[in-house]
């Protein structure tokens, strides 16, 4: 039997679904169930790690909130896209990845039981890391709809804010794709005031937007500031996935407590990487409006070649679902048939959210290139009919 903290932690299935594929060792199987990409780390990152390799600095525990040059740039990074000021030194920790990052912000601001407010659907490593962390998920739902995701601003008006301590947010989501607008960040936020509790900004997708849509940071409005908690990431934005490094940006008291977990969690990030994730932030050539147009074109031709499915489209991010319920099957049993029969591999949303999310199946558009992605429709009416 495991321990009482794993009793709710779920499979998250990508695993499963990549070992398959895996199995199968056909080049012909379209890698579409992992957050992955295909397209390069900016060039200033790679030569920097080159260069690390051989840097006696790099290989230390040493600094164990991470490298400065990170501290700074990561800090910069949040304050300009927030519009608001941090203290390198005081208010910005380095983690060993995003979701590391967010799992020490979880065990620096709840107790045992704690409500931890979450959008239905999302991703179940961030389901999974409140429970470790003794959180409680309470569930605002996303609303499906031809034109894409909007939370549901009723059923938020009608959660109790008393026992929730936290909101863990993401924009765009994953899996969804789902953007907030400013009217419902405005929603999520006067929340959070009502519930006197800390906003987590799960910000690793923040600039991968689409449709010509502006980033929106949640500690931008006012009375914000001080509870707004932000996590970053190297690995989407700067398809930095390899490198493992993450960042934490917040209020000065709380970044101490963060300070205290992340040293008694990983101890220290890797030192031939954080230099490199300095320069890919504050390299100009850093590729990230092209990566973000490309990823849009895949979008945009699956959202075509899909067009007799149920897609809900995405408005940001490297992701979207297809509701199969309409098929008269579940999201497991068409990501089964898919894999079989159309050489597709994509992953079912079980525990994703509440049990609604069994409906859907994922599609990841970000590590296959338009040539391999056209006539997936063929390969869908294959495979389910």
């Amino acid at each position: 039997m495991p321990v009482s903290r794993l009793k709710h932690i779920t499979r998250i299935g990508v695993e499963q679904m990549g070992d398959l594929a895996d199995s199968l060792d056909d080049s012909e199987v379209l890698r579409l169930e992992n957050l992955d990409t295909d397209l390069r780390p900016p060039q200033a990152a790679l030569d920097f790690t080159k260069q690390a390799v051989d840097d006696d600095d790099a290989n230390s525990y040493l600094p164990f909130l991470g490298m400065d040059s990170l501290r700074k740039a990561a800090a910069d990074l949040v304050g300009k896209s927030s519009g608001q000021k941090y203290d390198w030194k005081t208010e910005c920790v380095i983690s060993a990845g995003g979701c590391a990052g967010i799992l020490n912000v979880l065990l620096a601001t709840l107790e045992p039981g704690d409500e931890v407010l979450m959008t239905d659907p999302i991703y179940v490593g961030l389901i999974n890391r409140v429970r470790l962390a003794g959180g409680v998920p309470r569930f605002v739902p996303l609303l499906p709809s031809a034109d894409g995701w909007r939370l549901d601003a009723g059923a938020l008006a009608r959660i109790d804010p008393g026992p929730v301590k936290a909101a863990l947010m993401m924009s765009p989501s994953m899996p969804s794709g789902a953007v907030f607008s400013a009217e419902e960040w405005r929603a999520v936020t006067g929340f959070c005031q009502r519930a006197d509790c800390w906003l987590i900004n799960d910000s690793a997708m923040e600039r991968i937007l689409y449709d010509d849509l502006a980033v929106i940071h949640p500690a931008s409005f006012a009375g914000m500031r001080d509870r707004t908690i932000t996590v970053g990431s190297a690995s989407k934005e700067y398809r930095m996935i390899g490198w493992r490094v993450g960042w934490v940006v917040g209020p000065t008291e709380i970044i101490a407590d963060v300070a205290r977990v992340s040293i008694a969690n990983v101890v220290c990030q890797t030192g031939i990487a954080m230099g490199a994730v300095a320069a890919a932030i504050q390299d100009p050539g850093n590729g990230i409006q092209a990566c973000v147009d490309e990823w849009q074109r895949r979008r945009d031709l699956l959202l075509d070649e899909l067009g007799e499915y149920v897609v809900i489209p995405p408005h940001g991010g490297w992701s979207f679902l297809i509701d199969v319920s309409t098929l008269g099957m579940d999201g497991a049993t068409a990501s089964k048939r898919l894999l079989e029969h159309g050489k597709i591999a994509a992953t079912p949303m079980v525990n994703w959210g509440s049990e609604t999310t069994s409906r859907y199946m994922r599609i990841v558009f970000s590590n296959e290139p338009i040539a391999r992605l056209r006539d997936i429709g063929g390969r869908f009416r294959k495979a389910l009919g």
